[in-house]
């Protein structure tokens, strides 16, 4: 209740309306988890079942991934056209896993590279996750709309370089599963029919749901290198390395905190992480150029912050001073690192998740913070590799000037 207290009288300083005031404590409410406070935090988690079946398409690919991702991911096997969703074999192939006739869409989904398209089994603080590279902008558009738009050539706005896929059914591990059951001797058989065999499984997702990271090459949210004063190679470097981790914390908070939104406080999270992977520290000047806010309060059109206006979109008076909140807050979050140097990320991501956008924006954000923190003191984290304790850098990991 105190914390609603404050996150209202926050608000009330910008001396919003009642109806505004409401929508903004609404899209502000926290949604992350905090029961991992309850016993000790074990880092990286353990990786989910998707990554075995993963890895296996890495040893068959070769060096080649899209040819063994078109054969397991229906999806790929379909163009990308106006009305497919409803098009009769696809609709066969993503809800009962019958692949279409080779003759219906020989083709499936043409990429303007499909040898440069990269897969890295990439180990982060959530566990190994796949994560697919496309060297081409129009490769990495294709790929979003195959496997998050059901193959309908659906916008893809210009500063978005990344995409989470959670909740991916992946109908060859399904077909995996079936396979072993029927190679089990029937006395060995704990159900007398598959059907029966996919009831018991179907309550647990992690069996035969995927979640991965597509990525493209291009600068990080559109912004060219010489906004920052950067060469364009150093540039697409770091864009990379901020992207990927940005990514993987959205997955870290999916999974420790139950929670990954399309929501502006995620998005401070995630480039917090991230900038601090690339780079070593915050900056709030760069977060507000990724988001348009560099001009504030004048709002840049193509930045991220239009990405995340919530369902149903903030209103107009609510928006502003959305735009408010997240410039004070990355200040704030700027002054908290230069207070805390020697706190590893991952400690400082722990701790933020137990505030508010509201109170991260406030003049007592700093005091906020180090109260959160204190909460942290007496709950154990244990690494289970030195080198977890901060977030791995893709920098040596992925050779951005061969994909480029």
């Amino acid at each position: 209740m105190q914390t609603e207290l404050f996150r209202a009288g926050v608000l009330a300083a910008f001396g919003l309306e009642p109806g505004p005031l409401a929508e903004l404590l609404q899209y502000n409410h926290s949604r992350f988890d905090c029961r991992w406070l309850e016993s000790p935090l074990h880092l990286p988690l353990d990786s989910e079942p998707h990554a075995q079946a993963w890895q296996r398409y890495a040893d068959a690919a070769r060096g080649n991934i899209y040819p063994v991702l078109q054969q397991h991911l229906l999806q790929l096997r379909f163009p990308i056209l106006p009305g497919m969703s409803r098009e009769q074999s696809y609709q066969a192939a993503v809800s009962q896993g019958i692949p279409p006739a080779p003759d219906r869409w020989p083709d499936g989904l043409q990429l303007q590279r499909p040898e440069g398209l990269r897969l890295v089994l990439y180990e982060s603080l959530a566990g190994v996750i796949p994560v697919l590279i496309a060297p081409e902008r129009d490769d990495f558009v294709a790929l979003v709309r195959a496997l998050t738009c059901h193959n309908e050539p659906a916008p893809v706005p210009t500063s978005m370089g990344a995409c989470m896929v959670g909740g991916f059914i992946n109908w060859e591990r399904i077909c995996h599963l079936r396979h072993t059951w029927h190679a089990q001797p029937t006395a060995a058989r704990s159900t007398p029919s598959w059907q029966a065999e996919w009831q018991t499984i179907l309550p647990h997702k992690a069996l035969y749901q995927d979640c991965f990271i597509l990525l493209s090459i291009g600068p990080y949210s559109g912004v060219p290198a010489r906004d920052l004063g950067l060469a364009h190679g150093e540039w697409l470097t770091l864009s990379l390395a901020i992207r990927l981790e940005h990514e993987c914390t959205h997955y870290f908070t999916r999974r420790l905190f139950g929670s990954m939104r399309n929501n502006l406080y995620d998005e401070v999270l995630a480039d917090y992480m991230g900038l601090v992977a690339a780079t070593g520290h915050y900056r709030a000047d760069w977060f507000l150029r990724f988001v348009g806010l560099d001009t504030f309060p004048g709002y840049r059109e193509g930045g991220r912050l239009q990405n995340y206006r919530g369902k149903p979109p903030l209103g107009e008076e609510a928006f502003d001073v959305l735009q408010a909140l997240v410039v004070q807050a990355a200040h704030n979050l700027e002054t908290i690192g230069c207070n805390h140097p020697a706190s590893p990320p991952v400690h400082t991501l722990l701790t933020l998740s137990l505030l508010t956008l509201e109170e991260l924006a406030s003049e007592q954000a700093l005091v906020r913070f180090e109260q959160a923190q204190a909460r942290l003191a007496d709950h154990p984290v244990h690494y289970r590799t030195h080198s977890q304790s901060q977030p791995k850098t893709v920098l040596s990991a992925l050779p951005v000037g061969a994909l480029a």
